[in-house]
């Protein structure tokens, strides 16, 4: 998948919202599962608009289309926010996150759930790195 996705529309990411929690899905179930009544074929032309950005992809089943997300949502935020912080900081995370601490976007039980996160992150590359240097 690109790492520059094109933007989506409401009712693509509410499209989306739906793969991402129930995927694999079907039209049908996505269609069941929205705020709002639409018809079938308007769900299967959202998702294969999904499908000419990147964001899902379709297998067959019998002569259903079966939807899947390309990648977590997760994954998709991470670059949506890394476009946001090359965009207005630089690429400086530290900044975004300093500016979010600053401004009381984080609370100390979140910062401690951070800092939890990067030292696990900094563990696991360094296990992966080691792993690579003595093979």
């Amino acid at each position: 998948m690109d790492d520059r996705l094109p933007d989506l529309g409401d009712l693509e990411h509410e499209v989306m919202q739906i793969v991402w929690a129930h995927g694999p899905v079907t039209a049908e179930i996505v269609r069941e599962r929205l705020s709002r009544r639409l018809k079938e074929s308007t769900v299967r032309t959202v998702l294969r608009r999904l499908e000419e950005k990147g964001y899902a992809r379709h297998t067959v089943e019998g002569r259903t289309y079966v939807y899947h997300a390309t990648e977590a949502r997760a994954r998709v935020a991470a670059k949506a926010v890394q476009r946001i912080v090359d965009w207005f900081c630089n690429g400086s995370m530290e900044e975004v996150l300093v500016g979010m601490v600053d401004n009381a976007m984080l609370d100390q039980q979140q910062l401690r759930a951070l800092a939890d996160q990067v030292a696990k992150a900094k563990k696991a590359r360094g296990v992966k790195r080691n792993d690579r240097s003595s093979g």
